[in-house]
């Protein structure tokens, strides 16, 4: 086994974080509305539990409103329900068949809040990437001992690691500051 192939089977595990950091993120209110704000809201209906995705379609046709349309009209009030139970600080209104959101505007505070909140998400993900590195440097340490790469390959191996890192860590940075941009 070549340092290379080490690399490569942990890759999976760098874009894994990445993606997850990005799924969360995307949940993260900014002064757009978004179908992700609430899509994974989960409802109680019929002694189940399903995200809203699973019960109706959700637009947002305006900066500042989400529309969610149920599928079938007995998924309304589970669907309102759990919206405001959700601590979005959303509310919802009912209007015939659809539920209507106005998201308020972001307040200075709520701002630095997000700011925070993106923070942490960051650097989970960070984390999980310097583990997964942890783990990938550990493979090939014991490859070297086991004299299956050469001394030369350990450190090449180390050295590409840390740039297949420095690329995730650029990443997740360009992602965060994106979303940034976003709330201000």
């Amino acid at each position: 086994m070549t340092y290379k192939e080490f690399i490569d089977k942990i890759k999976p595990e760098f874009e894994k974080a990445y993606k997850f950091l990005e799924q969360e993120i995307a949940k993260i209110r900014t002064s757009r509305a978004s179908p992700a704000l609430v899509e994974d809201i989960e409802v109680n209906a019929f002694g189940s539990k399903f995200s809203i995705k699973q019960l109706a379609a959700i637009s947002a046709p305006q900066t500042n409103q989400i529309i969610i349309q149920p599928w079938d009209t007995s998924y309304i009030e589970p669907i309102e329900k759990a919206i405001s139970q959700s601590g979005l600080g959303m509310s919802a209104v009912v209007d015939k068949n659809i539920i209507r959101m106005t998201l308020p505007t972001l307040t200075e505070e709520y701002r630095a809040q997000l700011g925070k909140i993106l923070n942490e998400k960051s650097e989970q993900a960070r984390q999980t990437i310097r583990r997964q590195r942890e783990h990938a440097w550990n493979a090939i340490q014991d490859a070297f001992k086991e004299k299956k790469i050469s001394e030369d390959d350990k450190f090449r191996g180390k050295d590409e690691l840390q740039k297949v890192i420095d690329e995730y860590n650029e990443k997740i940075k360009n992602l965060i500051e994106k979303k940034k941009n976003e709330i201000s």
